[in-house]
């Protein structure tokens, strides 16, 4: 039954119009709804959740991934508007210039205004 259900991404913040703020203006995500206690963000054809708690941005893991058709320019693109990509150098990854190279995809990490982890992929063909 649940492979016929739309899913949603759900993601904590600390500050709700702080992350609205950053959701929109920086990532360019659509608002389409907003009451007190519902916050949500489209991005493809996805809903993403906003939901303001003391526990936003505690997740030492991916809490969203976009699959981009150019990884390159969409880390220009958001570079020029502030964000910052993360360096990691852990046993089976290590990013250069804030990219992880694999055979078979491309990634980038960045946090939101939150602190949560995001993600950019680029699947390599072949």
């Amino acid at each position: 039954m649940l492979a016929e259900a739309p899913i949603a991404a759900i993601i904590p913040v600390n500050d709700l119009a702080r992350a609205k703020r950053f959701y929109t203006e920086t990532l360019g995500l659509a608002l389409t709804r907003e009451t007190p206690e519902d916050t949500r963000l489209e991005s493809g054809g996805t809903v993403i959740g906003l939901y303001e708690t003391p526990y936003g941005g505690q997740a030492a893991h991916t809490l969203a991934s976009w699959k981009v058709a150019d990884l390159d320019a969409e880390m220009k693109d958001l570079r020029s508007k502030g964000v910052e990509f993360e360096e990691y150098d852990l046993p089976g990854l290590k990013t250069v210039d804030g990219v992880v190279e694999t055979e078979t995809l491309r990634g980038a990490w960045f946090k939101d205004s939150e602190g949560n982890i995001l993600c950019l992929t680029e699947e390599r063909s072949g």
